[in-house]
């Protein structure tokens, strides 16, 4: 066995270095600008590193169309949500078929991108699709009201990142793949997390590590939501608990730059293919993946998984029920490991957690580290002074 195929067959790159890249920005110049808000510029550095295999660039029409649909491209690869480029009127009418333009953000050049389409796009049937709501409470649909009228599609060449502070953690999927192979594993699996690393989170990560060869604990350090726990807080949590808690050996700590799109059981589709492409080959699917609010069910993410063959998905998800500090076992379980009653059972969301700091509380031994706790109690600490 050997670490998972990336989606397709190829591991795309879409990056120009060196003196090609030199040229390409210097090109970009002379060319129209397009703006990029902060999720886009994630995309586009997803996309040319093969995170989003086999995407080449932003979606056209037929792909966008049939990924919102079915969740897969035209070809029938799996993807799970539509990788748009958004943009206003203006720039949509000042933009032609065929022609090449500049992506921006913040008014610096990052890439090329030659428009195959320009189209417009129902708002309301996306956000039904892939978010299951149309509410404007919902921050994905939120973001999705909020963004241009018309859609640009078409390969994109990349030759300056977007600025990141987790740059020196966001491996690309190549480097992932090397790192891994270098190690000697044949078998990984990947855990997404927006959150610090609670007891719940570690119990999971180490009944998978019984199993396969390594662990790539994948962060996403691209935009959340505001209430969400800020990322430099959360990466030097799992750099305390991986110091401590973990072989050195089975673990692999690199940031995934994408936005969070709290699209539930369609994003967790999408964070098991991109972690695919990364060389995993199992993807841990919890409880209320990549939920927010009510909007899902608490095991949805875990079904969806059935419209899928193995063989399409060409990575195994993991599914784990909710895990729980339970005080007669004295140790973490489940349902399927624990007889005891729920009034033993103590467990804690992370909208709770992150209540209990807001209010000067540290969580429980049982549900956070001591060295996580402190971490988070400080970072609390430090927002409430602020305001």
């Amino acid at each position: 066995m050997s670490l998972a195929v990336a989606n397709g067959g190829i591991l795309v790159n879409r990056e120009l270095i060196g003196k090609a890249g030199e040229e390409a920005a210097g090109r970009a110049t002379t060319l129209l600008q397009v703006p990029l808000d902060k999720g886009s510029a994630a995309d586009l550095l997803l996309i040319a590193t093969g995170a989003l295999s086999p995407l080449t660039g932003f979606m056209t029409s037929d792909e966008y169309h049939c990924m919102v649909e079915s969740m897969r491209l035209p070809n029938g690869l799996v993807l799970g949500l539509p990788i748009t480029l958004a943009v206003e009127k203006e720039v949509a009418h000042a933009v032609g078929i065929g022609s090449e333009v500049a992506l921006c953000y913040k008014d610096v050049p990052l890439a090329t991108m030659v428009v195959h389409d320009v189209f417009s796009y129902d708002k309301q049937q996306e956000a039904q699709a892939v978010y299951r709501t149309t509410d404007v409470a919902h921050p994905g649909v939120q973001r999705l009201y909020a963004q241009g009228e018309y859609l640009l599609g078409g390969p994109i060449t990349l030759f300056r990142r977007p600025p990141s502070p987790f740059a020196v953690i966001e491996n690309d999927p190549a480097a992932v793949r090397a790192i891994a192979a270098n190690m000697g594993w044949q078998t990984m699996v990947g855990f997404q997390t927006r959150n610090p690393i609670h007891r719940a989170h570690e119990y999971m990560q180490k009944c998978a590590l019984e199993i396969v060869d390594g662990l790539l604990l994948h962060p996403l350090m691209g935009e959340t939501k505001a209430d969400d726990i800020p990322a430099c807080t959360r990466l030097s949590s799992y750099q305390a608990i991986l110091a401590n808690y973990y072989p050195p050996d089975r673990v692999l700590l690199a940031g995934f730059p994408a936005a969070m799109r709290y699209a539930g059981p369609r994003e967790a589709v999408f964070h098991a293919i991109c972690r695919r492409n990364y060389g995993c080959t199992h993807f841990i699917v919890g409880r209320d993946h990549a939920g927010v609010g009510n909007y899902y069910g608490t095991y949805d993410a875990q079904r969806i998984f059935a419209q899928f063959s193995a063989v399409e998905l060409g990575i195994e998800p993991l599914f784990f029920e909710h895990t729980f500090y339970c005080q007669q076992c004295a140790q973490m379980a489940s349902a399927k490991t624990c007889p005891h009653p729920t009034s033993q059972h103590i467990s804690l969301s992370g909208s709770k957690v992150r209540a209990m700091l807001a209010a000067g509380q540290a969580p429980p031994a049982q549900i956070t580290r001591p060295e996580v706790a402190v971490l988070l109690m400080n970072a609390a600490q430090i927002a409430r002074n602020v305001k």
